[in-house]
């Protein structure tokens, strides 16, 4: 995917407008309790700054009603981080649209919530040249919000004078690309989660491309079903297990394989006190549920993945957050951290998982965006970036 990138610009004297992604949790009391996003934007934001461009940021926050702001809406608590992290003030610009601000080189900008302003969400033309006329350059750093064709993500860099990708933009595309593209073989998907309707498309994209594809939670389960297994009581999607059966013949064709559980974890509920019982998955029973893969299907998965050249992860395949039950996404992980393939994960629980098994600083890369990163195993066209690449064409 060619793009233009930030790091390819002269942005001294330029006003330059980056739309980031603050989408970050609060409490009660509207303080931040997770940064990692505000983090994510700063090299992108320095980069700018220490080149002598005057810059303006945006970003959207929770869901408010287009045309207003509430309190709880404003980007207040991220301007007062911001400016910690960067270690200077950050003034909040509340009605920007039609300019009338100045901010001059070395400094920067917090434009209020990009989605208070009434056509935002629906790509408003009209709002997306005003826009563009706040800046010499636009960049997009927000990839988390790719998937969307919004003013700001957009729009805007139909119009701005040129449009780029920012740091984290542009590592997020080169990392994806790598993965996907033009990957190093064997290449192992892993897809796990808790049903096989949110993922089918996912499954069958990967499914023309990958050399393993390794499913775990519920997606395994149905894929037993589709084998002939019994799985009790496990949750699984009996009405697609035809669609399961496809994608097994699919990789069978092209001589790639699915490689489902041969021994399990089960347990008669799912909590904290649940017994753990290791069977084989020919013994699974009538109100057993399987939460795990068994040692031998785990230490299975983790040859797989040390002979892999790339590995793409979305989702734990297990219920790991009980202990008894992560030992397949334990042992999965720790394959991921020693392995010497290219690594890409993404999505909410894999992330989680990577802090869980503390292998953070072991994955090659990790995505930012949950919807955009799982859209792009789609094979979906993502808005954001294919606007980019239009202008780069030309």
């Amino acid at each position: 995917m060619n793009v233009l990138k930030l790091a390819d610009l002269d942005v001294k004297g330029k006003r330059v407008f980056i739309r980031a992604d603050f989408n970050v949790p609060q409490d009660d009391a509207g303080n931040i309790t997770e940064d990692t996003r505000i983090r994510a934007a700063l090299p992108s934001l320095k980069y700018c700054l220490e080149n002598g461009a005057a810059v303006m940021v945006t970003s959207h926050l929770g869901r408010p009603t287009e045309g207003e702001c509430a309190p709880e809406d404003s980007l207040t608590p991220v301007a007062v981080r911001l400016g910690q992290l960067l270690q200077k003030p950050v003034r909040l610009i509340r009605d920007w649209i039609d300019g009338g601000f100045e901010v001059a080189p070395g400094e920067i900008v917090l434009l209020e919530n990009c989605r208070c302003n009434k056509g935002e969400k629906k790509n408003n033309d009209e709002l997306a040249q005003k826009m563009a006329q706040l800046c010499d350059i636009y960049v997009n750093d927000a990839f988390g919000t790719a998937h969307r064709a919004e003013a700001t993500t957009h729009g805007i860099a139909k119009y701005a004078p040129v449009a780029c990708a920012g740091f984290l933009m542009g590592a997020e595309i080169d990392a994806l690309s790598r993965a996907l593209e033009n990957p190093k073989r064997p290449l192992v998907a892993i897809v796990a989660g808790a049903k096989v309707s949110t993922k089918l498309t996912i499954l069958k994209t990967l499914a023309e491309k990958v050399d393993q594809l390794i499913v775990g939670g519920g997606i395994a389960n149905t894929f037993l079903l589709a084998s002939g297994k019994r799985i009790g009581d496990s949750l699984a999607e009996p009405d697609l297990v035809k669609e399961a059966h496809a994608i097994i013949d699919m990789m069978k064709a092209r001589g790639a394989e699915v490689p489902l559980p041969v021994d399990v974890v089960v347990a008669d509920e799912v909590s904290a006190l649940a017994r753990a019982n290791k069977i084989s998955v020919d013994d699974v029973a009538q109100h057993d549920r399987i939460l795990d893969v068994g040692p031998k299907t785990a230490a299975t998965l983790a040859q797989i993945i040390a002979n892999a050249g790339t590995i793409v992860w979305n989702g734990p395949i297990g219920v790991f957050e009980l202990d008894q039950f992560a030992g397949g996404t334990k042992m999965l992980a720790s394959a991921i951290a020693h392995s010497d393939g290219f690594s890409i994960a993404g999505g909410g629980d894999t992330l989680a998982a990577i802090a869980k098994f503390h292998i953070h600083d072991d994955v090659d890369y990790i995505s930012t965006g949950g919807g955009a990163f799982l859209e792009f195993l789609e094979g979906k066209t993502l808005p954001a970036i294919e606007v980019l690449q239009q202008r780069r064409a030309g």
